[in-house]
């Protein structure tokens, strides 16, 4: 994603993209409870989110690793999409964890990407319509 991302926006592009993801990711978290001082959320996983969906929108038949079981990477995406939205409207969240901002990292990683070079979209949905499981 580094070479991916810098071969568009020159050197320090990933860096770009990485801290502009971090500061997306935790805007709406933020905009939310702004005024509830006992609110915190700390973490870069809305970041690793963003780049993860960014690779997904490029490869997503690439096969990747969730705990040991190999699966394409768009399955895993809708799998973790799935979880993400269910576990963030839950009524009584007990897990402590900021889905809100994983699923907006998400977001702005597949929308950095599109606004970036808006050819990866139909590349994304050629890819999709011809699966080749395991490969890029």
């Amino acid at each position: 994603m580094e070479r991916f991302v810098d071969s568009y926006l020159g050197t320090g592009g990933f860096v770009f993209f990485y801290l502009s993801a971090l500061l997306a990711s935790i805007l709406p978290s933020y905009l939310r409870h702004r005024d509830d001082p006992k609110y915190l959320s700390l973490g870069a996983s809305g970041a690793v989110a963003a780049v993860l969906f960014a690779f997904i929108l490029l490869r997503p038949w690439a096969m990747i690793l969730v705990f040991v079981i190999p699966m394409p990477a768009i399955v895993f995406a809708a799998l973790y999409l799935g979880y993400t939205i269910w576990m963030e409207h839950r009524a009584a969240r007990t897990d402590k964890v900021n889905h809100s901002a994983h699923l907006s990292g998400a977001i702005y990683g597949v929308l950095f990407m599109v606004l970036m070079e808006p050819r990866v979209l139909p590349a994304f949905v050629q890819a999709l319509a011809h699966p080749s499981f395991g490969s890029g």
